[in-house]
């Protein structure tokens, strides 16, 4: 047995020393100290932005870690940013290959994980001039209008037994499902009218269900012999959501096709075509390309990447606002000095806003919708910041730890919106990035914002708001992970000179 010990003792010493020549060689950036075969992952803590981020203040803002069997560069400062998106942006423009990107991309068609290259640049063509290009936000717009409105008019009704306690999160995912369903399918996930609040709520929780269950990497990516033994049963779970997802998304379609052939065989329809029906028309010009799973593919995108982000920012831009009453004070002023309550406020509103807008930009620097962008992968070896990047390895960019670096900003942990207005309509450049940079940006960017300015702005246009207890509580509102967080509740009236407007919703 003592042989055995010195044997592994001996063994363990060699691969030690070959790891430490070996890095040296290469000039791989600030690593700690890993453990054969599961590198660093007893040292990553939950959250894992945060994890990352402890790591970071005492190797440095360009760390080299190792996941099993993945590499993966973490960067969290602008120029180490600045440098993997525009010299090496072609460089980390493909995403890492993962057991949820085998089974819930369709064959990695799906915009957000397509490998780059060709299918990539057509769907990312797509997506720029079907979806959110200036004039196709402008015809979605009636749509998002159309839903506020049924917000505030439910938000009417209940007042008028007085301050009305709203769970936050339901209302706002609500909002931002409806809208987004009726751009892809033309029609509302919830009825109309909902007498009994728990059938939008069921809706609600079958949606997120089925579409909100983390893309993100899990341990077998990590250790492929785990895949082989079907570790947990997590690839047959993958199978049988994604079952769930594409009888979903089949149904939306056939939905749409026969709706389709009914209006065909009336009078010709003209209003604005949905998503899906754009996507049918082009699928009849180009089925070579347009095939059944990128339509799907791109259905999906709509959903996973338009809802829950965009909820979550909403939500979190009125806790803040409501956690700072001298910051709700002056987005009410400066909306009643520009607008005033004649009216109810409009798209074109929106530019003579610009505190609003820099309450959203200050929500979205302490909040970003996700804290670690999207991974990327090397396609050859590089450098960043002098130091070597093999190929293959994982791009990881702590957005979070960079929002709230005190060597880029001012008091990073306090929530002042004034801190963007000097720099009002430009850009941050690489210290700001809540919807990535480079080729693999949010092409979504404007369209959420849009969103998020017009629902909030129409929010505290309309009604007195007021939050409940001392102050509500954001610490555990990271990323996506806000749905498992308590719920924030806060009380609403209407504005006594906005009682006239409402009442003819």
């Amino acid at each position: 047995m003592e042989n055995l010990y010195s044997y592994l003792a001996f063994i363990f010493s060699i691969i030690l020393i070959i790891k430490l020549v070996f890095a040296r060689q290469q000039n791989l950036p600030p690593s700690p100290f890993s453990i054969p075969i599961i590198g660093h992952l007893h040292l990553i803590k939950q959250p894992l932005h945060r994890g990352l981020e402890t790591l970071s203040s005492k190797y440095g803002p360009i760390i080299y870690l190792r996941f099993g069997s993945r590499r993966a560069l973490v960067v969290s400062s602008p120029s180490a940013v600045e440098e993997c998106f525009t010299k090496n942006d072609l460089i980390f423009a493909n995403r890492p290959q993962s057991m949820a990107g085998d089974h819930f991309t369709y064959n990695y068609t799906a915009p957000v994980w397509a490998p780059y290259g060709r299918i990539w640049r057509s769907l990312r063509r797509f997506a720029a001039a079907e979806i959110f290009s200036s004039n196709n936000l402008q015809k979605f717009f009636p749509l998002l209008e159309d839903e506020v409105r049924h917000l505030l008019r439910h938000l009417f009704k209940r007042s008028t037994c007085g301050n009305q306690e709203l769970e936050l999160k339901t209302s706002f995912s609500l909002l931002i499902v409806n809208f987004i369903m009726r751009v892809v399918a033309g029609k509302r996930g919830t009825a109309e009218e909902a007498a009994d609040m728990e059938v939008p709520k069921k809706f609600l929780l079958e949606f997120k269900e089925i579409f909100f269950p983390s893309l993100s990497m899990n341990i077998c990516d990590f250790f492929p012999i785990l895949r082989l033994i079907g570790y947990k049963g997590i690839e047959k779970n993958f199978i049988r959501l994604q079952k769930m997802r594409d009888d979903y998304l089949q149904k939306l379609i056939d939905e749409v096709c026969l709706k389709k052939t009914s209006s065909s065989l009336t009078a010709t329809s003209t209003r604005n075509m949905s998503l899906i029906e754009t996507l049918l028309s082009l699928q009849e010009s180009e089925p070579e390309f347009y095939s059944d799973d990128v339509l799907k593919s791109i259905i999906l995108m709509m959903f996973i990447a338009g809802v829950e982000t965009t909820t979550i920012s909403l939500e979190w831009a009125m806790a803040l606002l409501l956690n700072h009453p001298e910051a709700l004070k002056k987005v009410k002023a400066e909306i009643d000095i520009n607008v005033g309550s004649g009216r109810m406020l409009n798209d074109l509103d929106l530019h003579n806003l610009p505190y609003l807008r820099c309450v959203i930009n200050e929500t979205l620097r302490l909040y970003p919708p996700s804290p670690l962008l999207l991974p990327h992968s090397s396609s050859e070896n590089c450098t960043v910041g002098g130091y070597h990047i093999p190929q293959g390895t994982m791009l990881i960019v702590n957005t979070s730890a960079m929002h709230r670096d005190p060597k880029v900003w001012e008091e990073p942990s306090k929530f002042k919106p004034e801190r963007f207005e000097a720099t009002f309509g430009e850009r941050e450049g690489f210290k700001y990035i809540p919807f990535g940079m480079g080729r693999r940006a949010c092409p979504g960017a404007a369209m959420a914002v849009r969103t998020v300015a017009f629902a909030l702005g129409s929010l505290i246009q309309c009604f007195e708001w007021e939050k409940i207890g001392k102050e509500m509580d954001m610490s555990q509102n990271v990323g996506l992970s806000l749905s498992k967080a308590k719920p924030l509740v806060a009380l609403c009236s209407p504005c006594q000179n906005m009682i006239e407007l409402l009442s003819q919703l």
